[in-house]
């Protein structure tokens, strides 16, 4: 059997993540400190956990809607109006996915023709590459850079636009940089679109997790974005509920029908036990006035300060970031690259780091370090990671 004249070459063409290597050594190490983990250390809340039991002790274990949810939508709905200023559709649009990441798979496929141009900001998560290759259509990084604070700037998106741009992908508050846009950002990249058939994929699944004073504006919210504004979302990073797998689109109608087409084919809907949860989840953050959220971003906020101020400290500058629960310090003064400095850090001091070429040609010279993890573990990887840099 000739394996290579049978796999789909769009599929063959594409690498491993450049995350799993890292992550395939630590789990070889019983000592090692990972910093490279993106999703919280915190237990999803037990009114959460709870309503999952509940659902299975009622015997609720059977498809739902396509659609998801009527109870679980309508929250959603309410959620981005009363958050974000945003107004979306219970009925045709709002889509509950299994996870955000099947939201990226939907609207690659549903919106992508073999040839589509898609703008990715570069250095970004590193599954919006492989999606669009996936649906046949190729991907255009935007270099982003840490003078701007990695944030996507008007000038660099009019360059890269060509009559073959179909998309572009807005993923802020950002990972791997923490990065994030201001309300007067989003808008000159607005301006930029006026005029154009562009679709916009808005990736906020850290929407909630931002710090410093700085407030998210949902991309649909500017004005004349939302008819050509498809919103990702989900509630793994602000309610720690990464392996329920519950995430949501939103979008007009007309840019939504397809994806619920494709959802409706394959995926059919997403757990009910865990919908019941991301109900509950939304039903106790509006009875509480988000209380759980803002807890974890306090405690994320203590540990960005101490990681920023640490890097600097050790004469890798590190930008301040104040979204999503990552740094991206430059390990340019090392003289290594990314991946050098994470693969020796990992075996001199068992400190697990991403290179920065994970998320895309510009993120050499970094590293992503996730301060998702205990102040305890934080203060030991730094410390082993100070002496790393001093034996340099």
């Amino acid at each position: 059997m000739q394996y290579d004249r049978v796999i789909n070459r769009r599929v063959a063409d594409v690498p491993p993540s450049g995350i799993r290597k890292f992550f395939d050594i630590v789990n070889q190490m019983p000592d090692a400190i990972s910093l490279g983990v993106g999703e919280p250390d915190f237990v999803t809340p037990w009114a959460i956990r709870d309503a999952a039991i509940q659902s299975i002790e009622e015997g609720q274990t059977q498809y739902t809607s396509n659609w998801g949810l009527e109870s679980l939508r309508e929250k959603i709905a309410a959620y981005l109006r009363m958050r974000y200023h945003v107004t979306y559709s219970a009925k045709n649009e709002i889509l509950v996915t299994v996870g955000a990441s099947e939201g990226i798979d939907l609207a690659m496929r549903a919106l992508i023709c073999p040839g589509d141009e898609v703008l990715v900001p570069d250095p970004g998560y590193v599954s919006y590459v492989p999606c669009v290759k996936f649906a046949g259509g190729v991907p255009v990084p935007v270099r982003t850079y840490a003078r701007d604070q990695f944030a996507l700037t008007p000038e660099a998106l009019t360059a890269a636009i060509t009559p073959r741009t179909k998309a572009l992908i807005l993923p802020y508050p950002n990972n791997p940089t923490g990065g994030v846009m201001t309300r007067e950002q989003l808008t000159a990249i607005a301006r930029v679109l006026e005029g154009t058939d562009i679709v916009v994929l808005s990736d906020e699944i850290y929407s909630e997790l931002v710090y410093n004073g700085h407030e998210h504006t949902a991309f649909a919210a500017i004005e004349g974005m939302r008819e050509r504004t498809v919103t990702l979302n989900g509630f793994s990073k602000a309610f720690a509920m990464t392996g329920w797998r519950v995430g949501y689109i939103c979008a007009p109608r007309e840019l939504l029908a397809p994806m619920f087409k494709i959802h409706q084919y394959t995926m059919l809907c997403a757990s009910i036990m865990s919908q019941n949860a991301a109900d509950r989840a939304l039903g106790r953050a509006f009875e509480t006035g988000f209380e759980d959220v803002r807890t974890m971003v306090r405690s994320y906020d203590r540990r960005r300060r101490l990681m920023v101020e640490s890097f600097n400290g050790m004469g890798l500058a590190c930008f301040e970031p104040k979204g999503a629960f990552y740094v991206f310090p430059s390990v340019a003064s090392t003289g290594l690259t990314s991946d050098e400095f994470c693969t020796r850090l990992l075996e001199k001091k068992h400190v697990a780091c991403v290179p920065g070429t994970a998320f895309g040609a510009s993120g050499e010279g970094h590293i992503r370090c996730s301060y998702a993890t205990s102040l305890e573990n934080l203060n030991e990887a730094l410390e082993k990671i100070r002496e790393f840099v001093r034996g340099l």
